[in-house]
């Protein structure tokens, strides 16, 4: 199964301490170099960090199509244009993702997702 994340679910299942639950569902979950960024900048610090550059099921991974994410990063914030666009070239099972504009453009691309209630609904179940 490959899945793609953008920044808020590994921020926000690190925050409340179930960044575990990602790999216990997914196995691995890839990042694109944009989420990466947002979560190790030196100048913000936020929760999950530590976890993307020290946990080896997480990995992150360049997006080739430069132009597609340019596209994207009209409507999307970079993170979110970023993971989109690496979904599609992975041809991702699932982009994990919690923005309500970046879901439109997900099942717009015919991307399935979920966001972090879908995940810890998953994880209950």
């Amino acid at each position: 199964m490959i899945i793609v994340s953008d920044t808020s679910p590994i921020n926000n299942l690190a925050a409340i301490n179930h960044l575990h639950l990602l790999q216990q569902l997914y196995g691995t979950v890839l990042i694109p170099e944009a989420v990466y960024r947002e979560l190790t900048d030196p100048n913000f610090s936020v929760a999950g960090a530590i976890e993307v550059q020290t946990f080896i099921w997480i990995q992150t991974r360049p997006v080739e199509d430069r132009i597609l994410v340019e596209a994207l990063s009209n409507e999307l914030d970079i993170g979110e244009a970023e993971a989109i666009a690496l979904a599609l070239e992975m041809k991702a099972d699932q982009v994990l993702i919690d923005e309500r504009r970046g879901r439109m453009i997900a099942a717009r691309l015919n991307l399935a997702y979920t966001g972090i209630l879908g995940i810890l609904v998953e994880a209950k179940s």
